[in-house]
């Protein structure tokens, strides 16, 4: 049963002449909601096993979040729900990503501008976010969650990769 289990998991893919795997998941994150959570569960629960440095007489959390990026994606169409034109924004943070939708739903100047009605295409959208950790045998690699992609970069022990994998495998939603 276990190996029918394994088979049918996706697994990371070694990149050649790299520290680095990566995880292409079944089905994307459904949401902006359940990635957030994914992403604070990681940050505070820290099930990798991370731990805090001292670096350049500064102290570091055991995982940091260094980056983040949302796109949210828009359609205009016409009242016969023909497209008339695209676009779409980025975002630093989540509140701005929210902030930002809301924004340009009800802009009524770039409404008319596009002479149309416009449409969050909320499957198109895009997230990613840059998790830098400290493993206290291996020093810092770093793990980077996307709508679609897990990926662990910058190690040196081929442990830390499987960590990262043990920890994804145990998230329903990153298989």
């Amino acid at each position: 049963m276990r190996e029918q289990i394994s088979q049918c998991m996706p697994v990371f893919t070694p990149k050649p002449g790299s520290l680095s795997a990566y995880r292409i998941l079944k089905h994307p994150i459904p949401d902006i909601e359940t990635f957030d959570s994914i992403v604070r569960t990681l940050v505070r629960s820290n099930p990798l096993g991370c731990t805090s440095f001292f670096s350049l007489r500064k102290n570091y959390p055991p995982v940091k979040v260094v980056r983040e990026m949302y796109t949210a994606k828009f359609a205009y169409t016409t009242p016969g729900e023909k497209r008339i034109g695209t676009s779409s924004e980025v975002y630093d943070s989540v509140e701005g990503y929210e902030t930002g939708i809301a924004a340009m739903i009800s802009n009524m100047a770039n409404l008319a501008a596009h002479r149309g009605k416009i449409r969050h295409r909320k499957d198109a959208d895009l997230f990613s976010v840059i998790l830098k950790c400290h493993d206290p045998n291996d020093g810092i690699y770093f793990v980077s969650l996307a709508r679609r992609r897990v990926t662990v970069s910058s190690y040196t022990d081929d442990a830390i990769r499987k960590k990262v994998e043990a920890w994804a495998e145990s998230v329903p939603e990153l298989l």
